[in-house]
């Protein structure tokens, strides 16, 4: 694996469905190589968008992201916003650090929702309990 081309998002380019239904992220897969799939779900229509959550200071085995990249998630975060990417054909939201905990990861959704002008509270999170009880399936490396 090596780093994914990461385009910056404007959040204005998003859809503008995030800003106005309520709307719920899911987990769909473990973090893995810093990254945790996920997804967008309009609480009240059928609107989907895929949405990951990566872990922008994964080095090990190989960097998630380049250096500008890394730094411009720090830049965003330090400044109590989310930088958005989007890698392929998915939306991604950068986030300091090396792992996800569920605090951290309701911390960049809810940034998600300032970025595109949303009550913090129309925003959820869904998680999924490790199938050992030891707390969120967030993997590992």
């Amino acid at each position: 694996m090596s780093e994914a081309a990461c385009a910056a998002v404007d959040a204005f380019d998003l859809p503008e469905w995030l800003g106005v239904d309520p709307v719920t992220w899911t987990a769909v897969g473990r973090l893995r190589h810093g990254i945790v799939p996920g997804v967008l779900h309009s609480d009240t229509s059928d609107h989907e968008l895929p949405c990951d959550l990566m872990a922008g200071d994964v080095a090990y085995p190989v960097a998630v992201v380049d250096e500008a990249t890394r730094v411009q998630i720090h830049q965003a975060w330090r400044h109590g916003q989310v930088h958005v990417v989007r890698r392929g054909d998915r939306i991604t939201l950068g986030a300091p650090g090396t792992d996800f905990t569920a605090p951290r990861v309701l911390d960049a959704v809810g940034r998600l929702a300032k970025a595109v002008g949303a009550p913090p509270d129309h925003f959820s999170v869904r998680l999924r309990v490790a199938r050992d009880g030891s707390g969120w399936d967030r993997g590992g490396q």
